[in-house]
């Protein structure tokens, strides 16, 4: 009896468990983040964000689809430490080509698999030349900064380190890989060979299957809006060009009376430009300060104190050393560093040309004639030009019978004339000539040439 009732006690076991619904395994996913493009500082934030949001949402692995011709050295370094420092495992998938700071990126991913015919390799640092211009060498400072940071990255991730020093540094040599004097670029065959590259793939999902990651869901991140703008507004081009026209807005605002739209625009172009740079962590307080101070400075000249002088000097040193302190980061030579006060400076001649020729020719545009105020006074209103009499003394030369503080009397070809000095303090019998008639003022100023009426006397 007793036996009985177990046996119906596990049938009715084994008949509920039937009915319950299997649990099923949840399904991995796999983040998947492009390096594409030009490696700049506006890569960096939107990398560190991939790898938190992989991080965040448990993801299984985030892979980095690697295609590139490099870029800023100083930006590769900031993705390489997020790399090393990431919570999640990553892959680096070289898909084509890892050139220059792309390899240092590569190389600090946890596995690195390269498609078939892809390259990786030749990191040699370079700093811009002219404005078209070729790159020029750098010092062999920088050259063993770079090499050690490719070295330390490789020792971290087990991977051969005198093969990353060799892309970065032609005087390394390795017997039957690479002669001195050249850079090293791999190819994923050599890259397999000599265990720099883990394995090749030639396809995402292939290459997952070889981790053990084999039909986890792809989620593709990419950058948003605000990364786009970062990006955008930090590209070399775009920076030059927003710091002609902030110094062009401002030199022609300088130039006319109150503020308008140019100085509209360059205040705005200076703020673009300055949080561009902050958000890619370049700008910081101080050369916010500076910008700032130099803008206040800058009104001090325009609406304070009359013409140019220590004030509006101090306000553009104060800028201009805000700009060039915002294009410069950790590492940066001193040669970089005078390149790029050098690309500031020609930039400020080149707004101080455009300036003075829109200064000239804009009354003749459509856009200047609806700036400038075109209005004439008419007698009608009750405005009146110098009368033809005051008129005919203009040029004329004569001297002060009265002193002239400004206002006083003057004897021109033997009439008496009611004058006024252009700002300065005339005494009496100095040789005076009419430069201009304002209305009912005859405007004079202090000659040291004889008249003819003096020379008769």
């Amino acid at each position: 009896m007793r036996s009985a009732s177990a046996f119906l006690l596990l049938a009715a076991g084994l008949l509920c468990a039937s009915a319950l619904p299997l649990a099923q395994p949840e399904k991995r996913v796999v983040h998947v983040a492009p390096i594409e493009g030009v490696i700049d500082l506006g890569l960096a934030p939107f990398v560190r964000r991939a790898i938190d949001e992989a991080a965040s949402a448990g993801a299984a692995a985030l892979v980095l689809e690697v295609n590139t011709f490099g870029g800023r050295v100083d930006a590769a370094v900031q993705i390489r430490d997020a790399l090393l420092d990431s919570r999640v495992k990553t892959i680096a998938y070289v898909n084509k080509r890892a050139i220059s700071a792309g390899a240092l990126i590569s190389l600090a991913a946890e596995h690195l698999v390269m498609t078939g015919g892809a390259t990786i390799g030749a990191a040699t640092p370079v700093q811009a030349g002219q404005p078209g211009g070729a790159a020029q060498p750098v010092q062999e400072k920088t050259v063993s900064y770079v090499r050690k940071e490719f070295r330390a990255t490789a020792e971290s991730r087990k991977r051969p380190p005198l093969l990353a020093e060799a892309m970065v540094d032609a005087d390394v040599a390795i017997r039957g890989v690479i002669e001195k004097g050249k850079l090293l670029t791999l190819t994923t065959d050599e890259a397999l060979k000599h265990k720099l590259a883990d394995f090749r793939a030639d396809t995402l999902e292939s290459a997952l299957e070889r981790l053990g990651l084999g039909g986890a869901e792809l989620r593709r991140v990419a950058p948003n809006w605000a990364e786009n703008v970062v990006r955008f507004l930090t590209h070399p081009v775009v920076s030059s060009l927003l710091i002609s026209v902030a110094m062009l807005g401002i030199l022609i605002e300088l130039r006319s009376p109150g503020f308008g739209v140019p100085g509209s625009f360059g205040v705005g172009s200076l703020a673009l430009f300055l949080w561009g740079h902050w958000l890619v962590q370049l700008a910081g307080w101080e050369e916010l300060l500076l910008a700032l101070g130099g803008v206040a400075l800058l009104a001090l000249e325009l609406f304070v104190i009359p013409g140019f002088g220590v004030a509006g000097v101090l306000g553009v040193l104060a800028m201009l050393a805000a700009l060039v302190l915002s294009m410069l980061g950790p590492g940066d030579t001193p040669q970089f560093i005078m390149t790029t006060a050098a690309r500031v400076v020609f930039a400020l001649l080149l707004a101080l040309i455009a300036s003075l020729v829109l200064l000239r020719f804009m009354p003749r545009l459509p856009l200047g004639r609806r700036l400038i105020l075109q209005t004439g006074l008419a007698s009608a209103q009750g405005y009146a030009s110098a009368p033809e009499s005051d008129r005919s003394w203009l040029g004329k030369q004569g001297r002060a019978s009265s002193p002239l503080h400004p206002a006083g009397i003057a004897e021109i070809e033997g009439q008496r004339v009611d004058v006024v000095s252009d700002g300065e303090l005339i005494d009496a019998g100095r040789l005076i000539e009419v430069i201009r008639v304002d209305g009912n003022r005859i405007v004079v100023r202090r000659t040291t040439q004889s008249t003819k009426s003096n020379e008769e006397e």
